[in-house]
Parts: structure tokens; C-alpha cells; sequence
């Protein structure tokens, strides 16, 4: 180009000729022509241009672990041309992204094999479940044409059971909300009408925050609740003659605050969790199948575990035992590590004691799902229940109605949400018992048709399922940006580290999508400065 001719137009067109849409876009941004980017669209994906500027060439790397983080992984690099190899130890990818359909087959580390019998199209999701529409997931689903469709989080016409409730029966959950929003809303209104409030709202304010209270509890006169039509009817509104009959067991303010109610609804607000929600239309698993199929099958190498990784300083050589049980070893530029960190540390490695230290740092939760497929959608027609999510102080701790497939004759609940110590405990049982013991407890709750229509089952222990052994991780009180996490957020080796646990947003995907973009950038920049 001449030079009398470079304008800001010319050199951004010369910048978009060479890098594309996206670095012109950039480059607009820093000469403050354009829009600064949002906190989802930072991420630059390399490019072939980039070597080619040099007159190079991508070098290789090899990826453990064919998770979430893993694919992404993959994927991005091999979009800059890079010769990648995914070593998972599983029969499939998608680490705890995992969807059973009928036929599929877990055996856990205490023994216990089950063989899903889920009829054709029924399915559960017994990890990862639900995407907030935030999520950068969601951009991965777009670009990869991976349908999605509501998942319905929260349902007002699901239900509370919690003992301590007047008669321990189960409310509905906008019965629930009501009753507590109600009594909140009488407590403050009469609080702040009888001066309470002197010393921090004026006169204004006081009418105007008690209007607001009214409004919030459907308070009646003076400021008290006694009940709503929103807590629902006992005979729904009809046609002309028949206005419904509202609920009228009413249960005291001592009651509302005792049986701790409140606590649950403040799940809604999360921002992690809050409506709308999506999931892949088919399972959650459609998104880890189509990152495969766009890396390539023949570049991931299934039934292949890990046994040593060491680096030197021209390469990272990876031993592992492929699907047939033959050692083998791959030697590649660089590593990108997704494996557990619990089992990661386990390795043959000299990775260094601060890497270690940093490893150990993270601890694995237990956590348990339980499908119940059922003959019926009895919970629709019995209950008019389509999707959200049944709350329960007991050992189930949460029922999920399926979110797809409503009016279908089949169904699959998840039959229990549980963590922690109760997941351990139900991990330890047979997979029947864990049946049989969750089938009583959601039978309390639902009735007869919680066990008489049901048609099979199956359970995922994750702290007992081989090569994952945990739902997700506890930083033992250190927080992502501790300093003992540095040797593997800036990693000075040709090691990099990625999964959901190092990010911000732990057991979620969106938190792997992102760390496997962080180590993404930081090999393809040590790649472009090697010499």
C-alpha cells in the first residue's frame, strides 16, 4: 500500500484482510471506533493468520482429559491450526456432562454396575442440567447449531415439603411464597407505620415503602396478611358462577418463620440460577458431542488413561494405556491438563511442589442423581406440574420434573438432587436400595402413583464414578485468585491447566468454557514468542 494512502479506514481494512472480522473489530475498539467488548466476547480464538504473519506453523499439543474444558480446548486450538491429540479414559466425552439414555452402563468403584432401561427418547441428566442465559456456554451452542430449548427452574405450582410445616403435609410453592412474602411484608409495613423507621426514611419514604409493602404481601387492612388468592385455590376460578374458592389454611407467622421456608426462595434470586433457564434440546451431552465431531474423532482417543506426564525443555511427553490396555507414550510441544486435580496429582510427574501444593488445594464434593422413569406423566395430570423443581428437608433433597417432552406418555423425575454427606451415604448403598429408600421418602409427597408407576431407575454416585470421582470441588478456604493457585493460572512451564474448579464459576460449565479459553491464550502466546 502506498504510504500516502494509509488512512485509518486503509489500515483497518488491511488489518481485517490479514487477521479477519474479529482483530479488525479489536483493532476499531482500541482506536475507540467501536463498542468496548462485554466480559463474554473478550476471548480472542487464535488464528492460522497468526503464525502465518510469521512464516510459521502451529506446533502440537495433547489435552488430558476429554471434559467440557478439555473439548473447548481442542477445539479453539485447532481452529489456529494446531496438531491436537484429547487422551480421555472413558468410553466418552463430556467428563460430568453426562446424559443416560436406555442402554448406557456405569460400573462405580465399589462394584455396582447398572444398565439404564430408560425407554427410546427418555433421558436424565445426571450432571450438568441447566444453562443461565449469560452463560458463554450458550455461545458454543450457537456456534456449533446445537438447539436449546427452557429449562424450567423455578415452578410456583411445584411443591415445599419441609417437616416443620403446620401438619409436615406438602404446600405448593406459591402457596409457600406467599404466606412467607405476606407475613414479611405485615412485619415491616406495621414496623415502619408505628415509627420504627424514624431515624432512616422520612415522611415520603414511609408511604412510599408501606404502598410498596401492601402491594408486595397483599396486605388487607392495617397492614395485615391473611391470606392471598396467590397461595392458590381449593376450587379453581370458572365460568360465570363459579369465582373459585382461595385457600384458606392460613398458618401463623410463627409457623411461616419455623418451618425456615424463606431460606429456599432465595435460591430464585441467584444469579447463577435465575429464570429463564435453558438446556440442550435431546441432553445436556449434545454440546460435548458436537465439540467432538468438529475437533475430529480421530484427534480424541477414547478409553485412554493417563498414567505419567513429564516436561522438558523442548516438549511434554504423556504416558497413558489405550482402549486395548497397550502402554503407549506422546510426545507434543505443549499440555493442556483438564483431568481432576485430585486425580491429576496422582500422576508420575514432575510438575514441581508448588503445582502440587496447588493441586491438593482442591477437594471433591460428593454429590448423587437418582432417575425415576415412570410409566405416566401422573405429576401433569394428577398434580399439574410441567417442570421446576420440588424442595424437601429430607434426605432427597430436591425432585426435578423433566423440563422437556411435556403431554408425552413417559417420564423420568430426578428422583433426588443430593450432596455431601447424604450423597456419600446413598453412594455406599446398592443402586435398588437408593431406588427403594428415595421411592418412600417421594411417595410422602406425591402419593401411591410415586411407586406404582414406576417403571426403572438409575443412579450416578459421582464420588464413585471412575476417572471422576467427584460432582465438583472445594478450594479448602483459598479462593481462585489465592497465590496458591498461581503456578497453575501463569504456568512458566509448557503445562498449561484448565476445568471449571479453577474459575470463578465452579461446577458449571461456563467456568470450564472460560479456563480453557485463559490457557488457550496463554499457549498460543508462549507458541508465537517461542524462538
Amino acid at each position: 500500500m502506498p504510504e500516502q494512502s494509509l488512512s485509518r479506514r486503509n489500515f483497518l481494512w488491511a488489518v481485517g484482510a490479514t487477521g479477519g472480522a474479529g482483530t479488525m473489530f479489536a483493532a476499531m475498539g482500541a482506536l475507540g471506533l467501536a463498542p468496548t467488548a462485554v466480559a463474554a466476547s473478550r476471548f480472542q480464538p487464535p488464528s492460522a493468520s497468526d503464525f502465518h504473519l510469521q512464516g510459521r506453523a502451529a506446533g502440537s499439543v495433547v489435552i488430558l482429559g476429554g471434559g467440557v474444558a478439555g473439548l473447548i480446548s481442542a477445539y479453539e486450538l485447532g481452529k489456529a491450526g494446531y496438531r491436537v491429540t484429547v487422551l480421555e479414559p472413558r468410553d466418552r466425552t463430556g467428563g460430568r456432562v453426562l446424559t443416560v439414555r436406555g442402554g448406557d452402563e456405569l460400573t462405580d468403584l465399589r462394584g455396582f454396575h447398572q444398565r439404564a432401561a430408560f425407554r427410546r427418547g427418555q433421558y436424565m441428566n445426571a450432571g450438568a442440567a441447566r444453562l443461565a442465559q449469560w452463560m458463554v456456554t450458550l455461545d458454543y451452542c450457537r456456534e456449533l447449531r446445537v438447539p436449546i430449548e427452557v429449562f424450567t427452574n423455578a415452578n410456583a405450582d411445584a411443591y415445599m415439603h419441609l417437616r416443620p410445616m403446620p401438619a409436615g403435609q406438602p404446600v405448593r410453592y406459591r402457596t409457600a411464597k406467599a404466606d412467607t412474602y405476606g407475613y414479611m411484608s405485615e412485619l415491616l409495613a406495621k414496623a415502619t407505620d408505628q415509627g420504627a423507621l424514624d431515624a432512616e426514611l422520612t415522611a415520603d419514604d414511609k408511604e412510599i415503602l408501606t404502598g410498596f409493602l401492601t402491594d408486595f404481601g397483599d396486605l388487607g387492612d392495617r397492614y395485615e396478611y391473611n391470606g392471598s388468592t396467590r397461595r392458590g385455590f381449593t376450587t379453581w376460578p370458572g365460568e360465570v358462577g363459579v369465582p373459585g374458592v382461595a385457600r384458606a389454611d392460613v398458618p401463623s407467622v410463627s409457623d411461616v418463620i419455623a418451618s425456615g421456608v424463606g431460606w429456599y426462595f432465595s435460591f430464585e434470586n441467584g444469579f447463577d440460577q435465575a429464570m429463564p433457564m435453558f438446556q440442550p434440546v435431546g441432553g445436556m451431552d449434545m454440546l460435548p458431542r458436537a465439540l467432538t465431531r468438529a475437533i475430529g474423532a480421530e484427534r480424541v482417543k477414547l478409553g485412554c488413561r493417563v498414567t505419567a506426564l513429564t516436561q522438558a525443555a523442548t516438549g511434554v511427553t504423556v504416558t497413558y494405556s489405550d482402549a486395548a490396555g497397550r502402554s503407549r507414550s506422546l510426545t507434543a510441544d505443549y499440555a493442556i491438563a483438564t483431568m481432576p486435580p485430585q486425580l491429576l496429582v496422582k500422576l508420575t510427574h514432575n510438575l514441581g511442589a508448588d503445582v502440587v501444593a496447588a493441586l491438593s488445594a482442591a477437594q471433591p464434593v460428593s454429590a448423587g442423581k437418582l432417575g425415576l422413569e415412570y410409566r405416566s406423566r401422573w405429576w401433569e395430570t394428577d398434580h399439574r406440574i410441567y417442570g421446576g423443581i420440588t424442595w424437601t428437608d429430607t434426605e432427597i433433597t430436591q425432585i426435578w420434573h423433566p423440563s422437556y417432552d411435556y403431554l408425552g406418555e413417559r417420564g423420568v423425575l430426578i428422583g433426588y438432587y443430593q450432596f455431601g454427606e447424604t450423597a456419600d451415604r446413598y453412594a455406599a448403598m446398592p443402586p435398588k436400595e437408593r431406588e427403594t429408600t428415595a421411592v418412600g421418602l417421594g411417595e410422602r409427597i406425591y402419593g401411591a402413583k410415586y411407586r406404582t408407576e414406576l417403571a426403572s431407575s438409575f443412579s450416578v454416585p459421582w464420588s464413585q464414578v471412575p476417572h471422576v470421582e467427584g460432582a465438583w470441588h472445594h478450594l479448602s478456604g483459598h479462593s481462585p485468585q489465592s497465590p496458591v493457585f498461581t503456578p497453575l493460572a501463569e504456568p512458566a512451564g509448557r503445562v498449561f491447566f484448565a476445568g471449571d474448579w479453577l474459575s470463578n464459576m465452579p461446577s458449571w460449565q461456563h467456568g470450564a468454557i472460560l479456563s480453557a479459553r485463559k490457557a488457550v491464550t496463554l499457549l498460543h502466546g508462549r507458541a508465537l514468542a517461542a524462538r
